[in-house]
């Protein structure tokens, strides 16, 4: 299988035990299913590996979603950042986590704050042509207005969790199941 390994060795194992939340077992698993999803054995998922997943072939924010994933940028997702990014995701994960999580998809420049800019590109990605631009800029501005409490003209992670934080349902909304019970 190229430069990839086809086991975790025992202290790769205990690390990422020691900085998930996720068994001995659950991490072998997500590791077979990483093996599997990375068709040409690089040891790295890419985004077209990424589209062979059908569910994440739909959504329209999976470009925004690998960027996450890959926490070093280099364009290609390592074993680590694909259980960091599915520890945050399952179950396990906590509320705040998840939100953060959330808050990186419209915070596309990473600096901390959604700006009007990136809500409005974001939401374009979510509902393609269903809105033309005016409607969906009107959208954009009224979630800005009445979000940004202290007036500085985006949104930061504090005004955002107060927006969206005690929604009924949200971490169940932001949590995925990744465990495959084919692959016990």
């Amino acid at each position: 299988m190229g430069n990839n390994q086809s086991l975790m060795s025992k202290e790769q194992l205990d690390q990422m035990k020691d900085s998930t939340s996720f068994s001995e077992a659950e991490l072998k698993r997500l590791y077979r299913r990483f093996q599997m999803l990375d068709k040409d054995g690089s040891g790295t998922l890419t985004t077209d590996e990424f589209l062979s997943i059908p569910d994440l072939a739909l959504n329209p924010l999976l470009e925004r979603v690998i960027q996450i994933f890959d926490q070093n940028k280099d364009n290609e997702i390592e074993f680590s950042e694909f259980v960091s990014t599915l520890g945050t995701l399952s179950h396990k994960g906590t509320k705040e986590d998840k939100l953060k999580f959330l808050f990186q998809i419209y915070d596309m420049d990473c600096d901390g704050y959604i700006s009007n800019g990136e809500l409005f590109q974001v939401l374009k990605m979510m509902v393609g042509t269903n809105l033309n631009d005016v409607q969906l800029q009107q959208i954009v501005d009224k979630t800005i207005i009445e979000g940004d409490f202290d007036k500085d003209g985006r949104i930061s992670f504090d005004e955002f969790l107060h927006m969206i934080g005690n929604q009924e349902g949200i971490e169940e909304k932001l949590s995925v199941n990744w465990s495959d019970p084919s692959s016990n």
